[in-house]
């Protein structure tokens, strides 16, 4: 009976599972026969491979994407686990505002609120006005199209995925553990660094990992508020097929940056209990 149930189950995601394969998976691999088919010699594929990931542009934007990755990763976890660790220890209106405080954002979209940080951080915006009202600058700075505008508007977009998640690791802990600790002569600050971060390290690799994922594809923030140099992987794929008509070129890039991303999602899970994370009983 219950192998019934299971197998009706799987019927139902079945409609979705054809769509899926039919508007995302099937154009995909699509895509990837189409530009990579090459009617010569065998082994002239990974030569082309060879040839684009030995191209400096690549090669600058592959590294300026994994260190951009890992930048928003780390300022992310910084900023978002006191946040948490707030959320975590709070109930009623304080909770509920600040947790509305974390959400909002995802009511708008990227590049609504890439917009709202290019006008922040402008010329004439308020973070200039405010330095210069306050003596801090005697001119407006440059606080767009640099490098730090990046990694802003990134951690923005970046830092709700880390509060949550950590949120949700954290209202599990048992409270008892940190309260026997401080019966025993703990300080608050041994019970957190030997008790408490612990229990939340699977919260902070998790968090960290799904931004690494996220934040390898980056396009439409870096493209908005970066300069000539910030080019990441995701902006290169689009100049090399708008203004190059390379799609070759954009398929191997393409093709690479799918590959990092399946290696890190296959990390993601296997250290993730995906089902924990979303309170889901087991």
């Amino acid at each position: 009976m219950r192998t019934r149930l299971m197998d009706a189950n799987g019927l139902l995601i079945l409609p979705s599972l054809i769509v899926l394969l039919a508007i995302f998976a099937a154009p995909l691999v699509w895509f990837f026969v189409k530009t990579l088919a090459i009617d010569v010699a065998p082994g002239t594929l990974t030569s082309v491979v060879t040839d684009v990931m030995k191209s400096r542009a690549v090669q600058v934007a592959l590294s300026y994407t994994i260190w951009n990755s890992l930048i928003v990763t780390m300022v992310s976890l910084v900023m978002g686990y006191p946040i948490a660790y707030y959320l975590a220890n709070r109930s009623g209106m304080r909770l509920k505002v600040v947790i509305f405080c974390v959400v909002i954002p995802y009511f708008t979209s990227t590049i609504v609120r890439t917009y709202a940080w290019m006008v922040l951080l402008g010329n004439d915006g308020v973070v200039n006005r405010m330095l210069v009202s306050l003596g801090l600058a005697k001119q407006p700075e440059q606080l767009l199209y640099n490098n730090g505008a990046v990694i802003v508007g990134m951690v923005y977009v970046m830092l709700p995925f880390v509060v949550l998640t950590l949120y949700a690791v954290m209202r599990r802990i048992d409270t008892n553990l940190l309260r026997a600790a401080e019966a025993l002569g703990a300080s608050p600050t041994y019970t957190f660094l030997r008790i408490y971060l612990p229990l939340t390290m699977s919260g902070v690799v998790s968090s960290a990992l799904m931004v690494i994922i996220l934040s390898i594809g980056f396009f439409i923030t870096p493209a908005l508020m970066g300069g000539p140099r910030d080019v990441m992987l995701g902006m290169l794929i689009q100049r090399s097929v708008e203004i190059l008509l390379d799609w070759r070129s954009a398929s191997v890039i393409s093709l690479v940056l799918l590959a990092a991303t399946l290696v890190l999602y296959a990390i993601y899970a296997k250290v993730t209990d995906i089902q924990r994370l979303l309170g889901a009983s087991v």
